[in-house]
């Protein structure tokens, strides 16, 4: 029966099996813990967007609202089937969604070149449907791209860190890179979770394969 449970959570769904879900997004609160910046739209119109999922959203989030030049960071769900979700419809497995962080950054400051690199070099984006201990659809390694010019970058990055992977030794990235689907905002608690929670779970952790 684990292994059944197991294998269900390690594969995506079909589009006809997913869960409903709701018409009625989730309440946030739009008011970064950290920076004090909005983490809902509208944005100011010099800031970008990006896109990640690297495992568990709580250790991701903190990851990149410590990088500079970025303004806002919130988590939630994004490359799935099911309307607003819940955090508990999402660790079924069946809304075929991936826990993501959206990244609201200053191209004056930082670029996305530089966010790639911190998305590769700070998890293991060769584990399929897991992140460390974390197994499930949930935890898959993504990158959700916001223009042809990201999708681009993405995998010229994905190529470039593929290379240094495999002459350390490592399997083949299993990350997935496609245009971005539509943002679900996870639960206020989660937002910016380790900031509120110092002490919480954070299971990011890198192959210590640097992005040179």
């Amino acid at each position: 029966m684990i292994l059944t449970l197991n294998k269900l959570r390690c594969s995506l769904p079909e589009p006809s099996k997913a869960l409903p879900g709701r018409d009625t997004p989730m309440v946030i609160t739009n008011h970064h813990f950290v920076t004090g910046y909005p983490i809902a739209p509208p944005f100011p119109t010099h800031l970008h967007q990006a896109c990640f999922g690297m495992g568990c959203f709580w250790g991701v989030e903190r990851r990149f609202w410590q990088q500079p030049g970025v303004v806002s960071t919130a988590v939630g769900y994004s490359g799935g089937y099911t309307p607003n979700p819940t955090y508990e419809e999402v660790c079924t497995g069946f809304t075929g969604h991936n826990e993501v962080v959206k990244v609201i950054y200053d191209p004056e400051m930082t670029s996305y070149a530089e966010l790639l690199r911190v998305f590769w070099t700070s998890h293991n984006p060769t584990q399929g449907m897991s992140q460390g201990n974390d197994v499930g659809t949930q935890y898959r390694s993504g990158i959700y791209t916001n223009s042809e010019e990201q999708l681009a970058e993405a995998l010229t990055s994905k190529q470039h860190y593929q290379v240094l992977l495999t002459q350390a030794g490592f399997n083949s990235i299993t990350t997935e890179i496609r245009s971005a689907g539509v943002f679900y905002y996870a639960e206020d608690y989660h937002q910016q979770y380790l900031a509120k929670e110092p002490m919480g779970y954070c299971g990011l952790k890198g192959l210590g394969v640097s992005f040179a």
